[in-house]
């Protein structure tokens, strides 16, 4: 029996949009729906089960929103913050702070820590020791751009060796099996993603780089975030784009479940 938002492996029911041309087995779909999720509409179930881009793109930014906000948003406006009260000493205090207890608080909990939270602790520990070691407001921005040109050579590489780093951060915004990740559409999918990534990595630390040199502290911090909120913008609107073209052409499934997570899977033959 079909539980809405928890598809098994493969699907048990040959799921189609309703249309003139599909005729008596698609009426057949329809009443098999609804009779095996009652207190669901069909309509909506159809819906989810063969999301719009527009569906696609809100499920992935209800699930990157949290992640953003705890990860670079709310850091980024307290060490700002901090600098204009009392200097840059206090910024990165107050964002070391928040993001260590947004970390302890997920683990204490039993939650997974998303793996964008997980690059930001990372990337936010080194530029504290460096800043407690140098002292230097230049050195502590510094590491940022070169931690973006490096996981921009790590992304590529990772692509050209056949192990895209993207499908790693796919698995936090949508469920596949090994058998989806394998075919060659996916794959190639995950080279093109990984790609583009890296790309926008490279861009963020060339556009960052250059404010660096050439605005004071408080107009760089402010800069560089909207900067990178672009870029990210825009290639989250291309992977999501892409994403479902690729999974359609391939005759693979989409769902969105309750929760909003993206579900992908093979589909049981008629």
């Amino acid at each position: 029996m079909l539980t809405a938002g928890q598809p098994p492996r493969r699907w048990p029911l040959p799921i189609v949009d309703p249309g003139p041309d599909h005729g008596g087995r698609d009426r057949a779909t329809r009443d098999e729906l609804q009779a095996a999720t009652p207190d669901v509409s069909v309509d909506d179930l159809l819906g989810r089960t063969n999301p719009t881009k527009r569906s696609v793109m809100v499920a992935v930014l209800r699930r990157l929103w949290p992640c953003l906000l705890e990860a670079t948003l709310i850091p980024t406006a307290l060490c700002y913050a901090g600098l204009l009260i009392h200097g840059l000493g206090l910024g990165i205090a107050a964002a070391s702070i928040w993001t260590y207890l947004a970390v302890g608080r997920r683990i204490a909990s039993g939650r997974p820590v998303p793996g964008l939270l997980v690059l930001a602790t990372l990337g936010l520990s080194v530029r504290l020791t460096l800043y407690v070691l140098n002292d230097n407001a230049f050195v502590y921005f510094l590491q940022p751009i070169a931690r973006s040109s490096a996981t921009a050579v790590l992304f590529a590489l990772s692509a050209m060796l056949g192990r895209p780093l993207i499908a790693r951060f796919a698995r936090d915004f949508c469920s596949f099996t090994s058998d989806v990740e394998a075919r060659p559409a996916i794959e190639a999918l995950f080279r093109r993603l990984t790609y583009l990534w890296a790309s926008a990595q490279a861009a963020l630390a060339v556009i960052n780089m250059t404010l660096l040199l050439t605005v004071p502290v408080t107009v760089f911090i402010g800069t560089a975030a909207a900067s990178a909120w672009v870029i990210m913008g825009v290639c989250t609107t291309l992977t999501v784009a892409d994403s479902v073209r690729t999974t359609r052409e391939d005759g693979l499934r989409t769902m969105i479940a309750h929760g909003g997570r993206l579900h992908a899977y093979i589909a049981a033959p008629a």
